[in-house]
């Protein structure tokens, strides 16, 4: 019959215990096994505290993220596609194509591309942050009717190649347009834009009775335009003017009032002005520097 650690206690037996064995009272080996104990449940306390407040800050992180998108999204439309696509997701048909229940959103890939690459009358937008492109692509895909659902900044990745869909981006304060272009940009202006927004481009139309009209240079121009590119004016100027016949200028045309708008504004000349969107994407509009 075993002999329960009391028996031996009691007896006080040497002879029954196994070599090698430290007698029960050993105070070393109580002691060891205490601050043992209390390691292991120090341990286990600790990991559950970190379990308890790391895991919160984890969600709330991406409570936090997901509301910077929500928030951002809107901003980002309003700034770079309302002026064409209307604040509602409308669009301009058939020039425009509405947003709003547009099932070609549904693609998160196509979606994406299409904001940083452009498509047809649509301006690419190489100059959007891939966290931006995630916020805008994120809101035309869940606004107003549409339920394509959420883009992860992991999608934008994985369709965008930072290093070819970005690039250099310049001013138009940096001699983007030649004198050449902004004096043949002058005539065209006289005969298909002066009448609505005035010799000073300043949108006082040379005819009183006529309505004011948008400014198309200098500080107010400039304030209402910060931070959209050329693309974006080119696209906006194609679709809307003149105003009785959209349109109905050449690419060369509308390039070369725009460059007469900037030289109005007293920014420098320099190198030729593109009409290719891809070119005009990478100049960003914005006061001087």
């Amino acid at each position: 019959m075993p002999i329960s650690g009391r028996d031996r206690g009691g007896r006080g037996d040497a002879g029954a215990r196994p070599a090698g064995s430290r007698p029960a009272g050993d105070s070393r080996s109580e002691a060891g096994r205490l601050a043992a104990g209390r390691g292991r449940v120090a341990r286990g306390l600790l990991h559950g505290l970190l379990a308890c407040f790391l895991t919160p800050c984890a969600a709330v992180a991406q409570v936090d993220d997901a509301a910077a998108l929500a928030e951002q999204g809107p901003r980002l439309y309003e700034e770079h596609c309302a002026l064409c696509h209307g604040s509602e997701g409308e669009g301009r048909p058939p020039a425009v194509p509405a947003l709003r229940g547009n099932e070609r959103l549904g693609i998160a890939a196509r979606t994406i591309r299409f904001i940083r690459r452009g498509a047809a009358n649509m301006p690419p937008f190489p100059a959007l942050a891939a966290a931006e492109v995630t916020a805008l692509a994120r809101h035309v895909r869940t606004a107003w009717t549409n339920d394509f659902g959420g883009v992860a900044i992991g999608d934008v990745a994985a369709v965008l190649d930072e290093r070819t869909d970005a690039g250099e981006t310049a001013s138009v304060w940096d001699g983007v347009f030649t004198e050449a272009q902004a004096a043949r940009g002058r005539d065209v202006y006289t005969g298909a834009c002066g009448l609505c927004h005035g010799r000073r481009l300043n949108g006082a139309p040379d005819d009183p009775d006529m309505r004011s009209t948008p400014p198309l240079a200098r500080a107010r121009f400039l304030r209402e335009w910060e931070g959209r590119s050329l693309a974006v004016l080119l696209a906006f100027t194609r679709l809307t003017m003149p105003e009785d016949n959209p349109g109905s200028l050449t690419d060369e045309e509308y390039v070369d009032v725009i460059a007469y708008m900037l030289s109005v504004g007293r920014m420098p000349a320099g190198g030729e002005l593109p009409t290719d969107s891809r070119r005009l994407a990478h100049v960003l509009i914005g006061q001087r520097p």
